[in-house]
């Protein structure tokens, strides 16, 4: 099986397209087991270039019963990943031939799930912050093309800083997670 190649992109409106229809069949097929599903990641911040993959973000009170809610995420069309080692979440991806789409279930009000809510509205608001992200995403695409976990690993520096920026930022301006985007 050949490498899966990192590609970033230049932002594209469609993302925020794609993530609408996705957010709503998630909505129907979950209901009020989802307390939000958010558009996240760098596809969820107008201009930052990406790998052209929406991530959505469930939050949900719990995670069992984990047959039911599985069974939830099949009839939105997604897969459960069940060897996906972070067990802070429980990870689905697209159906076979459907295009490639990553939704993370996590606990609502748990650190993780406000980590990657901080951060997106972080980068939202903070123009250089975006940009720099955006010019270490190329770098490293060109530098790991074929290696995805490479690439990934390698942005944990720039995650972390920028978290305590984001941090200093959410202290100062008392922010908050906005409505559910679906």
């Amino acid at each position: 099986m050949a490498a899966e190649l990192v590609e970033i992109h230049d932002w594209k409106p469609a993302w925020a397209d794609e993530f609408r229809a996705r957010g709503a069949a998630l909505r129907r097929a979950l209901g009020q087991r989802a307390l939000r599903i958010d558009h996240i990641g760098s596809t969820a911040v107008t201009g930052l270039a990406a790998k052209p993959i929406v991530d959505i973000q469930v939050s949900v009170v719990d995670f069992e019963p984990i047959q039911a809610l599985v069974s939830e995420m099949r009839e939105a069309s997604y897969a459960w990943r069940e060897d996906n080692p972070e067990r802070t979440k429980r990870y689905f991806r697209e159906l076979p031939g459907e295009r490639r789409c990553h939704v993370h279930v996590r606990l609502a009000g748990h650190w993780h799930e406000q980590w990657a809510l901080l951060f997106r509205d972080y980068l939202r608001v903070h123009p250089a912050a975006s940009a720099a992200y955006a010019a270490l995403k190329r770098s490293l695409a060109a530098r790991y093309r074929d290696d995805r976990h490479a690439y990934t690993d390698a942005k944990g520096d720039f995650f972390w800083a920028t978290i305590r920026n984001a941090d200093v930022w959410a202290g100062e301006t008392d922010w908050r997670p906005g409505p559910s985007d679906a």
